[in-house]
């Protein structure tokens, strides 16, 4: 483990060679008051996590292993789900139009995903005290061994190896402009991410196959609400809204 001082004054960054998880280690790691961004980047994770019990599968030194903790100065928790759109669009911004946002973080070209988000929110009263997110960047790594159904890497897309440094850096600009929108809460600015984050949204306006705990059915991806929410309307015209975890999406449906 070593640490790199962060000339810059917007932010914080750690760089670690290995570590369990980088949302572990910020969760456990001891905070000045200052309370500006903090980025952690591992060249390994030994237990890297996704959603719920997911693993998250990662080649040495070959993708953006990273976590960030911030503190809103002033975002509801109602309102928390901002800090989500905030960090997929500040991805599909620095990568590029092709790429989508899967409901509710995942980042996807076509059918295959490229990066994953877990953030972890930590709530004071009827505010975000702070948010601690993990991302992982699928860059330079072309084999995938793990039984994850559709991974896909920035290389294996455009036929060569990929700057991570360079991804990083375009990543942290766009996320500390758009956090820095949305921070003291101002509906406006609120409301204004939310727009683009549908606008970028996977499967937006078109009919495809989901499943939940009554099966499988097809519908269309009409809206998310601003909770986080998915808006399905099905082929009977019966609208259905889902929670994170209560849905899949069917990518590659029998």
């Amino acid at each position: 483990m070593h640490f790199s001082q962060n000339n810059s004054p917007s932010y914080r960054l750690i760089e670690l060679d290995e570590v369990d998880s980088t949302n572990n280690f910020l969760r456990r790691l001891d905070m000045p008051d200052d309370h500006r961004p903090v980025l952690v980047t591992a060249e390994f994770q030994s237990a890297g996590r996704g959603a719920d019990t997911n693993r998250w599968e990662s080649a040495r030194g070959e993708n953006l292993l990273m976590s960030l903790r911030v503190w809103p100065e002033a975002l509801p928790a109602r309102h928390m789900f901002a800090i989500s759109e905030v960090t997929a669009l500040a991805i599909v911004d620095s990568l590029g139009a092709p790429f989508s946002i899967k409901w509710p973080n995942d980042i996807y070209y076509a059918d295959s995903k490229v990066a994953g988000i877990l953030i972890e929110n930590d709530l004071q009263g009827p505010l975000v005290q702070s948010s601690t997110i993990g991302i992982g960047i699928n860059v330079d790594q072309r084999r995938f061994l793990s039984d994850a159904p559709n991974p896909r890497s920035l290389a294996d897309i455009v036929g060569h190896d990929v700057e991570r440094r360079s991804v990083l850096e375009h990543f942290m600009e766009n996320f500390l402009n758009l956090f820095g929108q949305i921070t003291d809460g101002a509906p406006d600015a609120i409301d204004a991410l939310h727009r683009r984050y549908k606008s970028r949204l996977y499967r937006l306006g078109q009919e495809h196959s989901y499943s939940d705990k009554d099966g499988t059915f097809r519908a269309t991806l009409t809206d998310v609400e601003p909770s986080g929410h998915l808006i399905l309307v099905d082929t009977t015209g019966t609208q259905r809204r889902y929670a994170f975890k209560e849905v899949r999406f069917l990518i590659n449906p029998l």
